[in-house]
């Protein structure tokens, strides 16, 4: 049975992968340009969100990545970071989502004269008034961030320390992002080495724009306990006539290892490593049983949600209520807090979710259509 857009949106969802300066309210850049004096592509809201879906639908990672020149720009205040965070736990709770690891690089947020350190606090204090206010409206939600470095920059190692230092402030994790060709995650070796001492939580942004060496050097050089997209492990995996896949070294020990895959398949499509929803690996991969986790990347600039996005999966590949809990469960088993936390989500929020909305389809059943 195909699920219902209502059945969607309140399904109870959990993203890993979402960047903070990718998801702003279109009206909130234009309310924010406007005080800067930041010159954008139009003033009109709804014009402006088409343009971010249009500019980042180029087909290249590195045209989708300029698109945040202008959300970027106008988050160089605090109050700017307090309200931008605040309305992303507003809006990602409104969509469903309970857990939510949001990420964003604190070094591209200091020509407004803020530290390191003014930036992540000012983020955490905007996403704990979003959890407030969302708890109100009736939709609660926990939101952890992961603070990410650039991949062509040279603060990887001050940004890694950076999340260690506010571990315990609501920051999980690390991350590198960026362009990845001509840019490998072996650059920043002594990050990685760091957060390993130090019994940090690291994701890698590989084997979307480049392919199996990217994986490879994430997992084996870096360490990286999951894949910020991971796409491109399709290329280790070959589908005899008969259908049956046999599986390459590296992709049988990701699948082996269980290395959860943040895939982001609208964002995925936009830049060119999947041709069309309906082609993306991510249908082969949840029937080899990879651990595949489903994320929105920049909902700004792929126009898009949770809900939306399990609404384009459910259409292509006929995934239905069982298939998101499968979904929300292996995030939330791939989430960076702590194991007792992460149970208690899955068990307390996540399951008796899915419960419920089976329940209210078998009464549906029983009952009939109403005359």
């Amino acid at each position: 049975m195909a699920p219902r857009p209502d059945e969607i949106l309140v399904a109870p969802k959990v993203v890993l992968h979402d960047h903070l300066d990718g998801g702003l309210r279109p009206a909130t850049v234009v309310e924010l340009a406007g005080e800067i004096g930041h010159d954008l592509p139009t003033r009109d809201a709804g014009e402006l969100a088409a343009w971010f879906v249009e500019s980042a639908s180029s087909g290249s990672l590195e045209r989708y990545l300029e698109t945040f020149s202008h959300t970027v720009a106008v988050m160089q205040h605090r109050e700017a970071l307090i309200r931008v965070a605040t309305e992303c736990a507003e809006d990602l709770a409104a969509d469903g989502v309970a857990y939510a690891e949001v990420r964003y690089a604190p070094e591209q947020h200091l020509t407004g004269g803020l530290t390191l350190e003014q930036v992540v606090e000012a983020v955490e204090e905007g996403f704990r008034l979003g959890e407030e206010r969302a708890q109100q409206a009736g939709h609660p939600i926990r939101v952890a961030t992961l603070l990410t470095a650039m991949r062509h920059a040279a603060r990887s190692t001050e940004i890694a320390a950076l999340a260690v230092a506010y571990r315990d402030a609501g920051v999980v994790g690390f991350d590198i992002a960026g362009a990845e060709a001509g840019f490998p995650p072996t650059r920043h070796l002594d990050a990685f080495e760091y957060l390993r001492r130090e019994n940090a939580h690291f994701t890698i942004h590989a084997g979307e724009a480049f392919g199996l060496p990217s994986i490879w050097e994430a997992l084996q050089w870096c360490g990286a306990d999951r894949l910020g997209h991971g796409v491109r492990i399709i290329d280790d995996i070959t589908i005899a006539p008969d259908g049956t896949a046999k599986l390459g070294r590296l992709a049988a020990y990701v699948r082996d290892k269980r290395v959860p895959l943040e895939m982001c398949p609208s964002s995925n499509v936009q830049t060119g490593a999947a041709a069309s929803i309906a082609e993306h690996p991510i249908g082969l991969l949840t029937r080899l049983r990879f651990r595949v986790t489903v994320n929105t990347d920049n909902r700004l600039m792929s126009g898009t949600s949770m809900s939306r996005e399990l609404t384009l999966l459910a259409e292509a590949f006929g995934y239905d209520l069982d298939d998101f809990q499968w979904f929300a469960v292996n995030a939330m088993k791939s989430a960076f807090i702590p194991f007792d936390e992460r149970l208690a989500l899955i068990n307390d929020v996540v399951k008796p979710g899915y419960a419920a909305l089976a329940a209210q389809r078998a009464f549906a059943a029983v009952r009939g259509p109403v005359r």
